[in-house]
């Protein structure tokens, strides 16, 4: 088994990856996830990009699988301080070989970083087959959405969750209807909904860079969305909506994930624009005179909350949804997104929303979020995540014997 940075040789226990100065009380925080770290920057890069100014965090991502390859762990340092690490493994390994693969590639990180205190932070039950066995000092699980509900979530999915429950110190919820779904499976669970970097959004309302080449040619008036395009978005809906409008110009801009890109509907006035650099989503959406957020209303997004609503009022663009639960009561009720039910209703509320005046709801957008941001989201976590560790009755020697039943299995 081989650590290796991009485009290096195996690591040695003495690589600056392993002899790094570690800021004053701070404890290593492995985090296992199904989201890659340079996919979409969203929730998990928010928060470790913070946790990272006090914890040493290594981000363990699904692996990527390469013909003849040696099992490996690629390492990549990122800007933010995390270090991102990529499972390599050979194609056409099974799922079993697959998972003691990953287990001996973790074992060995963990022993090589040899940390004194070990926080290990899950965002998918999936990686516990490879990560039982491990003995952490706190285990957090963010439950930032409901994987089981989602396209293509394997059948384990929520017995593997079951067992995280009960082996989680604390959990956290990406919403207040997922937390109100899951309080009563766990004793210290506490909702974190969608945040928001104000400062970086908030260069769309007065924006004076040139525009995007491939948003300049399209004319207004312009309604746009950003974000995954996969099995949540009502594609029926955004079909209805421009053809009901030709007009008008809708700016999709997102990764297609899990869907069939032929399946996008193909209209003159539907501009499919592919994904975009977190650095150059308020450039495109100083140029949208209303954002949507067309989700279908089905059990993959009965419990989601988007992260672009306050990203889209940050910006001060005007928002139409369709009635989310958490984007109705966090911010249609407030009066600050407004919901539509049909794509007839959608393009007469976006036609109001054009028309209408907007310094009240800037200012009423403004005190909503003026007492939110990432920064002050991962202060909260970090306090319950250091009373967790201090309610910790169990020593580490313990817990490792308490899962070593579990880890045989292996």
């Amino acid at each position: 088994m081989a650590l290796h940075p991009r485009h290096s040789s195996q690591l040695s226990s003495s690589s600056p990856f392993f002899s790094r100065t570690r800021p004053d009380n701070s404890q290593t925080l492995l985090c296992v996830s199904h989201l890659r770290w340079n996919f979409v920057r969203q929730r998990p890069q928010h928060l470790l990009s913070r946790a990272a100014q006090g914890y040493e965090v290594y981000f363990v991502e699904e692996p990527m699988f390469r013909l003849d390859a040696i099992p490996a762990l690629e390492l990549q340092e990122t800007a933010d301080g995390v270090t991102v690490a990529i499972p390599i493994l050979p194609s056409g390994v099974n799922a079993l070989q697959a998972t003691r693969l990953q287990r001996r590639l973790v074992t060995d990180l963990v022993e090589r970083i040899a940390p004194e205190k070990l926080l290990l932070w899950y965002y998918t039950p999936m990686a516990l087959p490879f990560t039982r066995h491990l003995s952490a000092d706190v285990v957090v699980y963010d439950n930032m959405d409901e994987l089981s509900a989602f396209l293509g979530a394997p059948p384990r999915t929520l017995a593997l969750e079951r067992e995280l429950l009960r082996r989680a110190d604390v959990v956290f919820t990406g919403g207040h209807s997922l937390y109100e779904a899951k309080k009563g499976r766990h004793a210290n669970i506490h909702p974190f909904p969608s945040s928001i970097d104000k400062a970086h959004f908030g260069k769309a309302r007065a924006y004076g860079g040139q525009e995007p080449a491939d948003q300049a040619g399209i004319p207004g008036p312009r309604l746009g969305f950003f974000g995954v395009i996969d099995e949540r978005m009502d594609l029926e809906l955004v079909a209805r909506a421009a053809d009901l409008r030709p007009d008008w110009r809708f700016v999709m801009i997102g990764p297609v994930v899990k869907i069939d890109p032929d399946i996008l509907p193909q209209r003159p006035n539907l501009h499919w624009l592919g994904g975009k650099d977190y650095d150059e989503l308020p450039s495109y959406l100083a140029g949208w005179d209303v954002g949507v957020m067309p989700f279908a209303l089905n059990e993959a997004t009965r419990f989601i909350s988007p992260t672009k609503t306050p990203e889209f009022l940050a910006a001060g663009v005007p928002v139409v949804s369709t009635a989310i639960r958490d984007v109705v009561r966090g911010y249609g009720q407030d009066g600050l997104v407004v919901i539509a039910d049909t794509p007839e209703d959608l393009v007469l509320k976006a036609e109001r929303l054009m028309t209408a005046p907007r310094a009240d709801w800037l200012a009423a957008v403004d005190r909503k979020l003026a007492a939110d941001s990432w920064d002050r989201t991962w202060s909260e976590m970090n306090a319950h995540i250091r009373a967790a560790a201090r309610a910790a009755s169990r020593p580490r020697a313990a817990r490792s014997e308490e899962v070593a039943a579990d880890a045989a299995r292996l």
